[in-house]
């Protein structure tokens, strides 16, 4: 006789015991749900130095002097710990949108450290690889348009958390209004790009966090 899975039930003390592994995310105490969250970004940001240093490697491959010169200027940025403004990102969009660096031409080891910012598994092949990262991202663009239109100002204190967490940024540890403002720096850069250009929104989940005051933990 075949077993549901909602026939399998999971004895306490193993729930007690791994709840982050066997426990939704609604079971979770409060204190849990900060160090689990904690734990997540850590893995996601061991692949930040990853990305960076792929940025850094494809600045000779980018053909227009004064990209290569504002991708230059957003590394050493990034490197001495800078926040990036939003106008140093969006000045690279051109390099995101075809090569080096557009979602079509990225490499399978770079489209594994995105999956892995992401919290993606990057245990596939790399054509389901960059399926997978086109379509988060182009879901999150799309949300992005939404919560626009909307405004920040209309979300609870948790569902801004939240939103910020989705893209990059731990907050759990920052202040509210922190994050309104971070959570509206990425909105101005998301709806500024094109379909075409959302290689460069997929890497802003680590370009817009990686610095962000109170985000380094």
């Amino acid at each position: 006789m075949p077993v549901s899975a909602s026939d399998i039930v999971i004895p306490f003390p193993f729930r007690y015991l791994f709840p982050r592994q066997l426990l939704i995310q609604h079971f979770w105490t409060p204190k849990q749900q900060i160090d689990f969250l904690d734990i997540y970004h850590a893995l996601r940001k061991q692949s930040h130095p990853e990305i960076l240093g792929y940025l850094e490697r494809v600045i000779p491959l980018v053909s227009d002097a004064g990209l290569r010169w504002h991708m230059t200027e957003l590394c050493t940025k990034i490197q001495h710990g800078t926040h990036p403004a939003i106008h140093d990102i969006l000045a690279l969009r051109e390099c995101f949108s075809n090569h080096p660096l557009g979602m079509n031409q990225l490499h399978a080891l770079q489209m594994k450290a995105l999956s892995r910012a992401m919290l993606l598994t990057p245990y596939l092949p790399s054509f389901l690889l960059r399926h997978r990262l086109k379509t988060h991202t182009t879901v999150i663009h799309q949300l992005d348009k939404a919560l626009a239109k909307l405004g920040i100002g209309h979300l609870t204190p948790q569902e801004v958390k939240s939103a910020c967490y989705l893209r990059g940024l731990n907050s759990t540890h920052i202040a509210e209004e922190r994050c309104r403002t971070w959570l509206g720096e990425w909105l101005q850069i998301s709806c500024s790009l094109k379909e075409a250009e959302l290689s460069l929104l997929l890497h802003n989940v680590v370009l817009l966090s990686i610095n962000y005051t109170g985000s380094r933990r």
